[in-house]
């Protein structure tokens, strides 16, 4: 199965081809070690908050993102770390399903560096795009940790929707869409949401983030990919000018040689 043709074309069958649901259940091993991962650190937070909750309060403002923090502070691991912290069981559940779902058949097609270079970059991303706009709005939004690999998750389900566009998903399990259509209707929803400004308890923001800068990567390849072919097509129609000007010259009849004119005294 290959869904890139060159870098940054798409291609547009579903995946598993044809348009049926051949969905591949078994995680690859990028995928499998984010699970484990995540699923460790929950654990191990749950746990810290059950014997001991200033110090789980503490870790979740230190390694979670606080836009405060991570600029007048200087914590600028916090838009790598937030990213492997949840909240609770569902919010953990409902990501490492979706990265399962979604990030399984995009490492399996890209391979597994180029795999989790991209959702680091969504990850990050939607962390720092979470710190700006907090700042700009200011009150809690500053000063409220984000935590969570949502950002990174909708990154995912953007590049699924791109690369697999005719692919069936469940809506609430129960309806089925192709992949292009849940992705934008989640798009939609996702920038409303956002729209709104902070005060839900959920980080809109990250999710945007996430899906923006996951159609930069996307697109910009293609983008950079047509700027190159451009700039090398110029310089093939500049070669070939500078060529036929030459076979030009070498066609026509030479001039006669005069002698330079001499003073005569």
């Amino acid at each position: 199965m290959s869904s890139y043709r060159g870098w940054g074309t798409p291609s547009h069958r579903a995946f598993g081809g044809g348009g049926g649901w051949g969905w591949g259940y078994k995680p690859t091993p990028v995928v499998k070690q984010l699970l484990i991962v995540n699923a460790a650190l929950f654990l191990g937070l749950a746990l810290l908050s059950i014997f001991d909750p200033p110090w789980a309060k503490l870790l979740v403002d230190l390694f979670g993102v606080l836009p405060v923090d991570t600029v007048f502070r200087f914590h600028l691991w916090q838009p790598v770390t937030y990213m492997f912290l949840h909240a609770g069981f569902w919010h953990l559940f409902f990501n490492m399903f979706a990265l399962w779902m979604f990030g399984t058949p995009i490492e399996r097609d890209w391979g597994s560096r180029r795999f989790l270079r991209y959702y680091f970059l969504t990850g990050i991303g939607a962390g720092l795009l979470n710190v700006a706009v907090s700042l700009l709005w200011g009150g809690p939004a500053a000063v409220t940790p984000t935590i969570g690999a949502s950002g990174a998750i909708y990154g995912l389900l953007l590049a699924f929707g791109v690369l697999y566009p005719r692919q069936p998903i469940l809506i609430w399990f129960i309806l089925p869409v192709p992949a292009r259509i849940f992705v934008a209707i989640y798009g939609v929803l996702t920038l409303l949401s956002a729209m709104q400004g902070p005060g839900t308890g959920v980080s809109h923001i990250s999710h945007l983030g996430g899906m923006l800068f996951g159609l930069v990567y996307l697109r910009g390849g293609w983008l950079l990919y047509r700027g190159r072919r451009g700039l090398a097509e110029w310089k093939l129609r500049r070669a070939r000018s500078k060529f036929e000007v030459y076979m030009r010259d070498q066609d026509e009849p030479p001039e006669e040689r005069r002698e330079p004119p001499r003073w005569i005294n």
